[in-house]
């Protein structure tokens, strides 16, 4: 099946009554029945009278015949019906079976009768049925006007029983006609009903309605999947065979996408979601739980790839469910809600003529769809009915009209209202920036996720970043790359190994170690080149005018890049796109279509066609942007001025807010001492999804201009925080509206901070930075979520750097149960999980704050060195030699209680440390021998001890 011209296709191809009946005889040939094929499995539908008293029967779909006995055959004679179930006999189309309903009186109908046949129904009544087993009374079967001849194809024997009555408009089954039907007032045609039912019928119809399509009236769960499939078909990107299932994102997605209701996640989510419930209960109604799940991460972790995952595993199998694929791009600025880009969409699967052009009767094609099956709360109520919910899949929402951008929450609110009455359910996949904003406009209650990311001030979502090791290990031998071919900060990174993968197979053996920004320059020239290519034709080879002609390409690429950087939010319109590459006006003297004929290749003017072939470029609504985000936002920072945007975005803030507030206290300073904060200009209007263009030249600074370039722009941002963080402490935590000056600093500098390769150089700005936040904490002054743990845990610093910035922040650590969200994270759970990650590195680190006899003010009777010696005994089994050997390293007293602790209760650990200290030429490390050899031997020996008390352990403090 396939969108082709605006027409689905696949959905009524005509077919001749042999591909959809099938004749049923006896043993000697005698024929007993008709039936059709209700599933795509083989079970045939007949009427008990071609059944009845037969052991065994033949079974004819046009030249193939098979044999049907014993179990295979299912009488259901109360209902006047049977099954068929056959093998090998290469199963006739199956025929949808109608919705319950009402059928008109005067309604036409087909029925396969000798052929087909037009037949009226004459209304509903009760039938008696004489089986072999004597006469039953049969309720609501359709009673049939038809002709002479009609009537003369229904007479008891001649081959008619068993077949299908179809509605004349959409195609499915009505009833099954019997032969040997009748009434006390008058005998007529007869037809016997398929609802009602229950047992193996009952199975049978919802497996029917699972896998065979019917539109119309009768619009069923599988004819829901294949409109929402029509409409999606040229969109949905395709599965790659090389993806690397990532376990706990499916886990999420596919438990969210599955029926059943889903409580929200949060002590704060399950309250306004079981308030809500109560709402909704009084009014009669239903919630439904979470509705709206959100796939966050930054450009090329895989957001679209796992969507597209998603959908072909709800689209594969017979048994498909309802996915609609759409994009940011789709939404137009004057859409209330999300169901207006829904209803474009599937209009998109319209078939000319739709129903109510009633089609020929002796085609006994099924119906087609219509404007009705076309709604999306109709194709909702039917997949809810299915036990399937429809699902939205929308992905890249930052492609949303600007105008549209502005109106967030009234169209965030209109699409959870038409969600919750819909049921319908929404995964969209976005950056964390737009999340920011987007999220915060749903109602908390209807959002899916098993928490905020670390660090991040975000609704409730599934986060999506670097593969897992294991993940990355095994996307690299199935691209055939060696572990040693990317640099650490680089080789568990989605797209990067991608890239590298096309790039490897052009040239297998590259030199060297590339890193990031080396893969994406080798991707552009490949693909650039790729154009050129593809341009000249198969005539020239890939020689020095072709690529002549790719650095023509290229150039034309930046030149986009540049452009993207205006007012198109990320995209080229169709002038732009027209002007760079389809024969235009060049962008710049010697550049451009028909510019490369100099070096004598001939190529057309219009080089759109390659450039969206090769999949630089895809087109995006009535604009086109780059395929991979992140190599946009890549080619976009090396154009962009930092120096400007940084003041445009935050400093221009910062210095407008630091001589206002001069002012203010000269002028008026209040009596307590406290400091206003007067109102900041807001920034200039660029969203704040567009960071990655600023965070990347950021980047690109320090290799361009060395780290030095990169320390100072930074070390800008740390100083505008003084300014822009307020100055009296807000009831809950602090959280920057997206958008404005504090939001932009925060978020590039710990952007920036993660994503540099080795931060050392950069050990300046974060000692700078702790001290801004030591200072706010002693004056009681909250500290964003972006400055928390996360930050300093994730950053790639050495060890030593690390943990002396952990040992001065881990004061700010907020008590357990203090105000504010209860699972904040701290700095010393921080330090517990990289000593339980790597315990060799960091158990000498954590020696050195022995020294450090600061109070813990979130334990009390606590400090800093009582929480190392802490962290080191509940932590030790990871690696007890060398936690021994760090102690001795220490010469520390607290060391020392440690280590006679550590002689009582790991003594096997001490007799290996005295041994090793005995044969050691240092004598503090020989006197430590003698001084705990006895008690380990002892202890090990199993003599009893004094009992000495183990470190004191603060509460909740190492145990994370």
């Amino acid at each position: 099946m396939a969108a082709r011209d605006g027409a689905l296709t696949g959905l009524h191809d005509p077919a001749p009554t042999a591909d959809l009946l099938v004749q049923i005889f006896d043993p000697v040939g005698r024929p007993r029945g008709t039936g059709f094929a209700a599933d795509p499995e083989g079970t045939l539908v007949t009427s008990h009278e071609a059944v009845d008293g037969a052991a065994r029967l033949l079974v004819r779909a046009g030249d193939a015949v098979t044999e049907v006995t014993g179990a295979a055959i299912t009488p259901l004679p109360r209902l006047g019906l049977a099954l068929l179930h056959t093998r090998g006999l290469g199963a006739p189309r199956p025929l949808p079976v109608a919705a319950p309903r009402a059928v008109g009186r005067g309604a036409y109908v087909r029925i396969a009768a000798g052929g087909w046949r037009e037949a009226r129904v004459l209304g509903t009544t009760t039938v008696t049925y004489t089986a072999s087993d004597g006469p039953r009374l049969l309720d609501g079967a359709l009673e049939l006007a038809l002709g002479t001849a009609g009537t003369d194809a229904l007479r008891p024997g001649g081959g008619a029983a068993g077949g299908p009555v179809l509605d004349a408009e959409t195609g499915a089954v009505l009833g099954v006609l019997g032969t040997t039907l009748h009434t006390a007032h008058r005998t007529a045609g007869f037809a016997l009903p398929l609802t009602g039912a229950d047992g193996p019928l009952a199975a049978l119809l919802a497996r029917n309605a699972a896998t065979v399509p019917a539109y119309g009236a009768d619009l069923n769960l599988a004819g829901a999947a294949r409109l929402t499939a029509a409409a999606s078909a040229t969109r949905v990107p395709a599965a790659r065979p090389e993806r690397v299932p990532r376990a706990e994102v499916t886990r999420h997605l596919e438990t969210f996408a599955a029926p059943g209701t889903h409580r929200p996640h949060g002590a704060a989510e399950a309250t306004e979601w079981a308030a809500a419930e109560e709402t909704k209960a009084a009014e009669g109604t239903e919630v439904g739980g979470a509705a709206v799940l959100a796939l966050v991460g930054p450009p090329g972790s895989g957001r679209t790839t796992e969507l597209a995952a998603l959908a072909a595993h709800r689209a594969a199998g017979a048994e498909a469910s309802p996915t609609l694929w759409l994009r940011g791009s789709d939404l137009l600025a004057a859409d209330p809600s999300l169901s207006a880009a829904a209803s474009r969409a599937l209009a998109r699967a319209a078939v000319p003529g739709g129903c109510g052009a009633r089609t020929p009767v002796a085609s006994g094609m099924p119906g087609t769809p219509c404007a009705e099956d076309l709604r999306p709360e109709r194709l909702a109520r039917v997949a809810r009915e299915g036990g399937r919910p429809l699902l939205l899949l929308l992905d890249t929402p930052e492609e949303m009209p600007d105008a549209s951008a502005e109106r967030l929450p009234e169209w965030a609110a209109a699409t959870a209202a038409w969600l919750r009455t819909t049921d319908a359910r929404l995964i969209l996949a976005c950056r964390p920036e737009y999340w920011e904003r987007l999220g915060a406009a749903f109602p908390r209650a209807l959002l899916y996720g098993p928490g905020t990311p670390a660090g991040r001030s975000l609704p409730p979502c599934v986060a999506l970043g670097d593969l897992s090791f294991d993940e990355a290990r095994l996307v690299r031998a199935r691209h055939g790359i060696p572990d040693t071919a990317l640099a650490p900060a680089d080789a568990r990174h989605p797209l990067t190994l991608r890239l590298l993968a096309e790039v490897r197979a052009e040239c297998p053996e590259p030199g060297g170690r590339p890193d990031r920004h080396e893969i994406l320059s080798a991707h552009l020239d490949l693909v650039c080149l790729r154009v050129a290519a593809r341009l000249t034709g198969p005539a020239h080879p890939r020689g020095t005018a072709v690529r002549r002609l790719a650095a023509h390409v290229a150039g034309q690429v930046h030149a986009a890049a540049r452009r993207c950087l205006g007012p198109g939010q990320g995209a080229l319109d169709e002038a732009s796109f027209a002007l760079l590459f389809s024969g235009g006006a060049t962008a710049r003297p010697g550049a451009g279509p028909g510019a490369p004929a100099r070096a004598g290749i001939q190529v057309g003017g219009d080089w759109a066609p390659a450039v969206l072939a090769e999949g630089l470029f895809v087109r995006t609504g009535d604009s086109h942007r780059f395929a991979h985000e992140e190599l946009g936002d890549w080619l976009q920072g090396m154009h962009l001025d930092v120096e400007a945007a940084l003041d445009a975005l935050v400093l221009r803030g910062a210095s407008y807010s630091a001589a206002s507030r001069t002012e203010w206290y000269g002028a008026a300073r209040p009596a307590d001492g406290s400091a206003g904060s007067p109102p900041v200009p807001p920034a200039p209007s660029v969203p704040p999804h567009r960071i990655g263009p600023v965070v990347e030249a950021l980047l690109l600074l320090a290799r361009d201009r060395g780290t030095a370039e990169l320390t100072y722009q930074l070390g800008r941002l740390v100083d505008a925080l003084e300014v822009l963080m307020p100055a009296e402490p807000p009831a809950a935590d602090l959280r920057p509206s997206p958008g404005t000056p504090l939001w932009w600093a925060l978020r590039l500098l710990a952007e920036t901070l993660l994503r540099v390769p080795d931060a050392t150089p950069y050990t300046a700005v974060l000692d700078r930075l702790a001290r801004r936040i030591l200072a706010r904490y002693a004056q009681a002054r909250p500290v964003p979520a972006e400055l928390g743990p996360p930050l300093w845990e994730a950053v790639r610093l050495r060890a030593a750097e690390r943990f002396d910035l952990l040992r001065r922040l881990v004061v700010t650590d907020p008590a357990p149960g203090a105000p504010g969200d209860p699972a904040c994270p701290r700095f010393l759970d921080a330090a517990a999980r990289l000593l339980t990650a790597d315990p060799a590195a960091v158990q000498p680190q954590l020696t050195r704050w022995f020294e450090d006899d600061r109070p813990l003010p979130a334990t009390p009777h606590a400090t800093v060195a009582t929480a190392a010696q802490a962290l080191l005994y509940t932590h030790r089994h990871g690696a007890l030699d060398h936690l021994t050997e760090a102690l001795a390293d220490s010469a520390h007293p607290r060391g020392e209680e440690l280590l006679a602790v550590l002689a009582e209760e790991e003594p096997s650990a001490m007799r290996r440390a005295v041994e090793r200290w005995e044969r050691d030429e240092r004598p503090a490390r020989r006197a430590a021998a003698v001084r705990y050899a006895p008690r380990a031997r002892a202890r090990e020996a199993g003599r009893a001890l004094p009992h000495r008390t183990s470190p004191a352990l603060p509460a909740g403090a190492a145990t994370r």
